[in-house]
């Protein structure tokens, strides 16, 4: 009994046995896509933008959601190493949440430890195919691992998702993962 105590003392909130599988939000992503390729301006596009956040950032139960935020609070502040113990158990608990394997993606990718981005980034497109935001942070890692045509490919997905991304500037000819061919 002592045990346990100390535990949730030294490591917050116990998390339940197992936590719950994520809900399905294909159809709702889908809608957004839809209303995002739609969208009249900028404005509109961001607040669309927005609700895709709001999405991926609904974590399975209240014991993952606080480890989540608490982890986006510590990045916030850029204390990279609590955020990244955070994510670590985050995805530990959750294994089949998404934006667990994204948020630490996006540690190891400020870190510039590129490599590791990626495999995170891989297992969240892997367990949420729609997630636009790991699909522009893996073609930003690839283009920082020089990997530039499978970047271009990947960034060309994520913005037939949600045209409104800033990272489509990066498509633009001359910029670095604009169109190839036009060389000398």
């Amino acid at each position: 009994m002592r045990l346990s105590f100390a535990l949730v003392l030294i490591c917050g909130p116990a998390f339940a046995a197992t936590c719950p599988a994520p809900p399905d939000v294909a159809s709702e992503l889908t809608q957004l896509f839809e209303s995002a390729r739609k969208a009249g301006d900028f404005r509109e596009g961001q607040m669309l933008s927005n609700k895709m956040w709001d999405v991926w950032l609904r974590a399975p139960d209240d014991a993952a959601q606080e480890v989540l935020d608490r982890g986006m609070r510590k990045r916030g502040v850029y204390d990279f190493v609590g955020a990244l113990s955070d994510f670590d158990r985050l995805v530990a608990y959750c294994a089949t949440y998404a934006e667990g394997y994204n948020q630490r993606a996006y540690i190891h990718f400020l870190r510039e430890d590129y490599e590791n981005a990626l495999i995170d980034l891989d297992i969240a497109l892997r367990l949420q195919p729609l997630h636009v935001a790991a699909q522009s942070g893996r073609a930003l890692t690839l283009m920082k691992l020089g990997r530039i045509p499978e970047a271009r490919a990947q960034l060309l997905v994520a913005v037939q998702n949600n045209p409104w991304l800033s990272e489509a500037a990066l498509l633009a000819k001359d910029a670095p993962l604009g169109p190839a061919g036009d060389d000398i």
